[in-house]
């Protein structure tokens, strides 16, 4: 094959018959989860590469998908976020078909109702070491509020009970022209929970908000507020800072695993990047939040590996590219896809040991599912891609030790 061509795909999974929106990998590497725009969700293994489960999880598109310990967390455009219990997986799968008979389909073990009009999927943050242990852990959860689609909410899994309401609303600014008072930001797109220490409190943590709205601009809220841990009406949460570098509304936004930096794309040609640790520092805002122009306008999704040096940006062209954090070189375009690439996810470099549930039998000792060392380690360079043709694509990355990201 020429040098100047692109690879193709490792693997094509064909589980759905609706345009794909949604993809996660697990923290082992072992399950891949994709949803689609009919509601319907498919666990693959990464070792078979045949479905392990497939359900209609919602009567509408997929938002988002995440496993939680031993729980999976699906939130749909019916407005409804659902938390399963994971299944079992098979001792041996048969067949490669996602429609065969037998497949499994998780247990229910509660909803909320959510407000999906802006297309925004949850944040989910797990309780730190600090505040539990163990699979039961709580979580907390943020989302749209339920009113306004500018303003966010937070929520604790699995009481189901909202601790902050209403996040953005004591700084909101109406449009004097809008005789409704809507937020001037427009309605969050994307969002992204997490902890920072305190500064002041030792041992102690603050919660972080970071919202992209729809007028291209980007907040950081944080929750200034000691003496409780509840908030209404946004009340003890202030803006630690704001830019707006996009033209469009924020399509996507993604964090690096360390919560150093986040990326966003657009409708635009460009790739925001933002220093997350340095733009806290009112003087560094503008040095720490940054433009980067590209060639390809329109983009849908992207994505960071998990050591932070490489992301994956997702166009509406179908094409995956693939640039340097760090300098914003391109790396290398993936094309396959003939529609809209809607997600992406890279494989964990360090994976956790395997934690799911299997059932084992004699058969299953020598089955094909086993993996060697070499075979585990070409698993955390994939990048997984998911595209409005129907179609989730695993593509083999080199690590890119040589470049100078």
């Amino acid at each position: 094959m020429p040098a100047d061509l692109p690879p193709p795909p490792l693997h094509i999974l064909r589980s759905h018959s609706a345009p794909v929106t949604v993809v996660f990998i697990s923290d082992d590497n072992e399950r891949l989860y994709s949803g689609d725009g009919a509601g319907t969700v498919t666990i693959t293994s990464t070792r078979t590469l045949r479905p392990l489960a497939l359900w209609k999880a919602h009567t509408d598109g997929l938002l988002g998908i995440q496993e939680w310990d031993e729980r999976t967390i699906t939130h749909g455009r019916d407005n409804k976020l659902h938390v399963w219990r994971r299944t079992a997986e098979p001792a041996a799968a048969l067949g490669t078909s996602a429609a065969m008979p037998g497949l499994p389909t998780p247990d229910l073990c509660y909803s909320m109702d959510v407000n999906a009009l802006n297309y925004c999927r949850f944040s989910l943050l797990p309780a730190s070491a600090h505040e539990g242990a163990g699979t039961r852990a709580g979580a907390l959860v943020a989302l749209p509020n339920l009113v306004e689609s500018s303003l966010a909410d937070i929520w604790v899994l699995p009481a189901r009970e909202r601790r902050h309401a209403a996040i953005g609303k004591a700084q909101q600014q109406p449009l004097a022209s809008d005789g409704g008072g809507r937020n001037a930001t427009g309605i969050i797109m994307t969002m992204h929970l997490s902890e920072r220490a305190h500064p002041h409190v030792s041992g102690a943590t603050q919660l972080r908000l970071l919202c992209a709205y729809e007028n291209g601009s980007v907040t950081m809220w944080k929750y200034a507020r000691d003496d409780r841990d509840t908030s209404v009406e946004g009340i003890g949460w202030e803006a630690a800072w704001t830019v707006r570098l996009h033209v469009e509304s924020v399509m996507a936004c993604t964090v690096s695993r360390d919560g150093a930096f986040a990326l966003t794309v657009s409708a635009d040609h460009l790739v925001c990047r933002y220093n997350l640790i340095t733009a806290e520092q009112p003087e560094l805002v503008e040095t720490s939040c940054v433009i980067h122009r590209t060639k390809h306008p329109g983009n849908a999704s992207v994505a960071i590996r998990d050591d932070g040096r490489v992301c994956a940006v997702g166009g509406w062209d179908g094409k995956v590219r693939l640039y340097s954090t760090k300098s914003m070189k391109p790396l290398g375009t993936l094309d396959y896809h003939k529609k809209s690439c809607q997600a992406l996810a890279f494989a964990r470099s360090q994976p956790l040991p395997a934690q799911s549930p299997r059932h084992v039998s004699a058969l299953d000792e020598e089955s094909d599912d086993e993996m060697d060392d070499d075979e585990k380690a070409a698993r955390t360079l994939w990048l997984i891609s998911a595209s409005q043709d129907q179609r989730v694509s695993i593509w083999p990355l080199t690590n890119f030790g040589g470049s100078k990201t």
